[in-house]
């Protein structure tokens, strides 16, 4: 419980902590998270053996003994490998500590508000960083300005999962009006922040997963809290509405222009992807010209830049694995995206799981693994969630009250 504690508030102030120069590396966040799971997996029996994990992280070593072989004096081996599969380590060594791992139902809810807190942190930043976002409109492009100085795409990541995290607590955490006032004025304050980044894939990312959340939240709960949940979701498609509405107002209805992918003279753009297919085309590409290996870890940006003058990063995980990996990345990805769904399949206590995995899923097609949350919330898919105190506890907590009185 104490790693993952510890691991979800490093996850959650990773980008407060980019944004204002506070690492002293710039992965320190992934490599804390897998120093934290390490120490667990040696001081923690695990309940069960998460070979397909294991077999994930040994099919990441043939890219790392390619770009080994394929080193020139023009590129850094340790750095490739350090920014290109800290990532996906973090991710399989996660994997492998959360593996069906028993843990309460209230602990998982602390686990999401320590995940959170960092956030209010970073959104409180960004209010006065800029306070007034009209000064900061300059398109429909993503917002550096409204962003902290930062990356858009990675801050309205963050900020996506705060909206999440908030959501879960007006719903299930917010037992008095107090409550849910605060919550859904946390809940307010990131999603128009996140909003004004101008960076589409966190936020449309986070309301898949809250309908996600929604939709299997209904269907678990009896009638009478089927009544209950109908209300607030009135009450919370208001204030979302509301949001947006504010939103519009402060961007002079630039947002709207963005998010039906037309600029600001309101004319459709060609590419919804914003050039991204092309660099993802290129991808696939050299994976067809080296299928069984691939170019190996980091090389596919430099291969780029020499055959097509074009130094920049598709921020797609999967298409990257395929073409630095070749087959042993399509075999390792295979894992990744069904050893969840298998393990769904015969443990379906986890009521957040399609939301956690739809959010690693969706972030790696957008952001790819720059950050350590994809590696965290897709390690939070693989946990066995607890709902009933077990009775040898239950009795020692009816023993401990009858000896206070």
């Amino acid at each position: 419980m104490n790693v993952l504690l510890a691991c979800s508030y490093i996850v959650g102030a990773e980008v407060f902590i980019r944004m204002t120069g506070g690492n002293f590396l710039y992965e320190a966040s992934k490599y804390l998270v897998i120093f934290f799971t390490l120490l667990g997996l040696f001081t923690i029996k695990l309940n069960r053996q998460p070979i397909p994990y294991i077999i994930y992280i040994f099919l990441l070593i043939p890219g790392i003994l390619v770009a080994g072989l394929n080193a020139t004096e023009q590129s850094s081996l340790r750095t490739d490998i350090a920014f290109n599969l800290s990532g996906p380590i973090c991710l399989g060594i996660v994997s492998v500590f959360c593996y069906n791992k028993k843990i309460s139902y209230n602990n998982l809810h602390k686990i999401m508000l320590y995940l959170a807190l960092p956030l209010i942190a970073m959104t409180v930043y960004l209010f006065f960083y800029t306070p007034d976002i009209r000064e900061t409109l300059r398109g429909t492009g993503s917002n550096f300005a409204a962003s902290g100085g930062f990356g858009p795409n990675q801050v309205s990541t963050v900020l996506g999962i705060g909206m999440f995290v908030f959501t879960l607590r007006f719903f299930m955490q917010s037992p008095s009006l107090s409550l849910k006032i605060i919550n859904g004025i946390l809940l307010a304050a990131m999603s128009f922040r996140g909003i004004v980044t101008f960076s589409r894939g966190g936020i449309l990312t986070a309301l898949i997963m809250i309908g996600a959340f929604l939709f299997f939240y209904f269907k678990k709960v009896n009638v009478k809290a089927k009544f209950r949940i109908s209300r607030l979701v009135i009450v919370f498609v208001s204030l979302g509405l509301i949001v947006w509405l504010f939103s519009s107002i402060q961007t002079s209805g630039l947002i709207d222009n963005r998010y039906a992918n037309r600029d600001a003279l309101g004319r459709e753009k060609q590419d919804i992807s914003t050039g991204r297919s092309d660099l993802i085309s290129f991808e696939l590409e050299e994976f067809y010209n080296n299928p069984i290996l691939g170019v190996g870890v980091g090389k596919i940006k430099q291969l780029r830049e020499q055959k097509a003058g074009i130094l920049a990063a598709s921020h797609n995980e999967m298409s990257r694995i395929l073409s630095e990996h070749g087959l042993f990345g399509v075999a390792a990805f295979l894992v990744l995206l069904l050893t969840p769904l298998i393990f769904r399949f015969n443990n379906k206590s986890n009521v957040f799981f399609y939301s956690c995995y739809l959010f690693w899923f969706l972030t790696i097609n957008h952001s790819a693994m720059r950050i350590a949350a994809p590696a965290f919330i897709y390690g939070l898919c693989l946990l066995d969630i607890q709902y009933k105190i077990p009775r040898s506890k239950a009795h020692n907590k009816i023993v401990v009250k009858k000896n206070k009185f």
